[in-house]
């Protein structure tokens, strides 16, 4: 493992997330088979990264995605307007008026609550990010001195909407190490979206090449495991146990396997409920002496661990993708990986006490947590 440099701040982003934004629609206390309204929020494991290194810690962030043409496509735009995200690079298809061959994601979640757990329903079929295609857009532009980011996020749901998507992140991959940009890359394991396309076996074959590109590498021990055959010993289906030295075994097994990376994380939950879990990290990182890094002050091989801290879920989606943006903040802000590890954990954690896929939570509110703060008034 070697360590990577962040490029100046004279880029245009600090981050550019890559990926699928489809509209939630939640029920709130409800059932999705029940409902008779739902509130609806945007959402998307790559772009939720975007939209909290955006809002909570106030980088300049942008996304590359597609959407379909028509009203629904532009309330998606809305809301990533709102959220003040970078749309310019949205790449609009024509809608063809019923949305046979292009259409816009929907992505019905309840929250779940006690002993019901969250539930997610996705009818995101042949929606206009699925189509692209390598070449569809222009990653020497995107990543060349004309604009350029400071890192690039991107994941394992976007590399599963169809078979030219991996292609698509692997070209995007290409072109940002080749202007030194940082690439991070969630495994975000999603039975539903392999199971038509080959299952495990093809998660495993595609997710086994992208690995081989990427600096910083995200997830939990399910996708680990579905993502790239790699097991945590000890820990059963039920993820009741996660037992410390087998995930320190994992990530440097990890770290033998594939020598490109820089730094492997994964978060640790335990969900006593759906209301209440336990939550933390535990990292893998190498930084050669004497060389600049992110991971300012690392010792060889050196093993970070946030500890699990029992926590309570309003919503529990995107508390994944909010430690990721949480981590990377740190990583931008030169903070130290220390610093970023615990940052990624509370950030996270504060985003799943408030409804949606994204992030509520301010800088503020992160380094209470941080620190260990109680949850009494501020007023």
């Amino acid at each position: 493992m070697n360590p990577v440099s962040i490029p100046q701040e004279n880029r245009r982003w600090d981050c550019l997330s890559l990926g699928e934004v489809m509209l939630r629609l939640d029920p709130g206390e409800g059932r999705i088979h029940t409902a008779r309204h739902f509130q609806v929020w945007e959402g998307g494991g790559e772009y939720n990264v975007a939209r909290g290194l955006r809002r909570c810690f106030g980088l300049r962030t942008g996304i590359v995605t597609a959407l379909a043409d028509n009203p629904v496509g532009r309330l998606v735009e809305d809301f990533i307007l709102q959220g003040g995200v970078d749309a310019s690079l949205i790449k609009w298809l024509p809608y063809d008026g019923v949305g046979r061959s292009v259409r816009n994601g929907l992505n019905f979640t309840e929250r779940g609550y006690g002993m019901r757990a969250a539930a997610g329903c996705s009818d995101r079929g042949h929606t206009a990010i699925s189509h692209v295609k390598p070449g569809d857009f222009n990653w020497e532009w995107i990543f060349g001195n004309e604009n350029g980011a400071r890192w690039m996020h991107t994941g394992g749901i976007f590399a599963a909407l169809s078979a030219t998507t991996a292609e698509v992140a692997v070209e995007a991959m290409d072109a940002a190490r080749k202007s030194e940009t940082p690439v991070s890359y969630d495994l975000n394991f999603r039975d539903s979206l392999w199971k038509s396309m080959g299952g495990k076996a093809r998660a495993q074959e595609v997710n086994r090449e992208i690995v081989r590109k990427v600096d910083v590498l995200l997830g939990n021990e399910e996708d680990f495991s579905a993502m790239l055959g790699v097991t945590v010993k000890g820990v059963s289906e039920e993820f009741v146990e996660l037992p410390i030295a087998g995930y320190e075994e994992m990530l440097r097994g990890m770290a033998a396997a594939y020598p490109n990376l820089k730094l492997v994380a994964s978060t640790l939950r335990t969900a006593h409920t759906a209301s209440r879990n336990s939550w933390g990290a535990i990292a893998l990182v190498t930084a050669a002496p004497g060389k600049p890094s992110v991971f300012a002050g690392a010792e060889d091989d050196r093993i970070i661990h946030v500890p699990q801290r029992e926590i309570e879920i309003l919503d529990r989606v995107g508390g994944g993708d909010s430690f990721a943006s949480g981590l990377i903040y740190g990583l931008l802000a030169g903070k130290g990986i220390e610093y970023a590890m615990r940052c990624g954990v509370a950030h996270g954690a504060l985003a799943m006490t408030t409804p949606g896929d994204t992030s509520m939570a301010t800088l503020a509110e992160v380094e209470r947590a941080i620190k260990g703060g109680s949850a009494r008034i501020t007023r």
